[in-house]
């Protein structure tokens, strides 16, 4: 059931200025300068000025901004704030500065970072600048987490969130699919119930480009509303995903894409110690599929792919790979090559 909350009201300065004074932000006579920043589909995200700093305010939407209906618990952003605490403990790189979380509203404060130094790696993936070492250093930074988190029954009770990642992941990306696609309902549905009995590590839900950004000591991470104590393939997948459909939004760097695309599998792989490299490897290859037609015909379609011989393109390989059942990375990256022609 979604939380119902008085932040299904607009923010504006004065709603801002009294959430910062009730968690202690707001000094005796400030007033913020306030301003919305563009992006989010799932939360209201805010710019606010005060003397000598700057920072972003973060709140969850009961109703997610897409097409199609997408509700969520806005308890999310209790989970949000949580994995970026633990992370940061682990990484503190990795994260951006945490301020204050509210109790009252579903929203905290964080550390403002400059695009000017801070510049996602969505950006410069759609600008062809595709460089295998951010993607090892993404992969190694996650694997790190995944790693020192693992079989770690105190963070798993912290982000028992199966029903909100079913919510928020499984049921708009794959179930959305299985819908659209009848015939592959039961690998899908199969694959959903595969992917939510699997408790191993913190995951952070969605490890997209546009989550990540790239600062002078490495990725920082954001966006964690996804946060759920589960399958560290999933986390794995979700970012080989965007690298495979990067290629349709700037064929001129396909070879970089897949070779960041190979970077990563192979890097994260490698730092991956709890479990067998195979079992993660098959789960995360199987995954893709699922996720490549989600971004096509789930809750969520992937905003550049537009052209529909690029969908069909997409359909067809997923298609196939989730018929044929990968357990290889490589298998799903030349199916991919081979669509595409490289």
């Amino acid at each position: 059931m979604v939380q119902s909350s008085s932040s299904t009201q607009d923010l504006d300065e004065s709603a801002i200025a009294d959430a910062l004074a009730r968690i202690g932000i707001l000094g005796p006579g400030e007033r913020p300068r306030c301003q919305p920043l563009e992006g989010g589909v799932s939360s209201d995200i805010w710019l606010i000025d005060l003397p000598g700093r700057r920072l972003c305010l973060k709140r969850a939407l009961p109703r997610l901004k897409v097409e199609q209906l997408w509700e969520a618990p806005v308890k999310r952003n209790r989970h949000e704030w949580n994995w970026l605490r633990v992370a940061g403990r682990i990484c503190p790189d990795a994260v951006p500065q945490l301020i204050a979380q509210d109790g009252v509203e579903p929203l905290f404060v964080m550390g403002y970072l400059d695009p000017a130094l801070f510049p996602s790696w969505k950006d410069q993936l759609r600008d062809g600048n595709a460089d295998p070492a951010t993607a090892a250093a993404v992969a190694t930074r996650l694997a790190m987490i995944h790693s020192a988190t693992a079989g770690d029954h105190q963070i798993a009770r912290m982000f028992g969130s199966d029903d909100d990642f079913y919510a928020i992941r499984l049921e708009p990306y794959l179930m959305a699919a299985a819908r659209a696609h009848p015939d592959l309902a039961e690998p899908l549905e199969q694959l959903v119930q595969d992917t939510a009995s699997i408790h191993l590590t913190l995951v952070h839900g969605d490890v997209s480009p546009k989550n990540i950004l790239i600062g002078r000591r490495g990725p920082v991470f954001l966006d964690a509303e996804c946060a759920w104590y589960g399958d560290p393939a999933f986390d794995l997948a979700f970012c080989l995903n965007h690298l495979l459909l990067k290629c349709l939004w700037t064929p001129t760097a396909v070879t970089r894409f897949l070779a960041c695309y190979d970077r990563l599998a192979d890097t994260y792989l490698g730092a991956a110690t709890w479990e067998p490299r195979e079992d993660l490897e098959a789960r995360a290859a199987l995954l893709l599929p699922g996720l490549l037609l989600a971004r096509v015909d789930g809750k969520s379609p992937v905003e550049y792919v537009t052209d529909e011989a690029d969908k069909a393109r997409i359909r067809r390989v997923a298609r196939s790979l989730l018929l044929d059942r990968p357990e290889r990375l490589d298998t799903v990256r030349y199916a991919w090559a081979a669509e595409l022609g490289v």
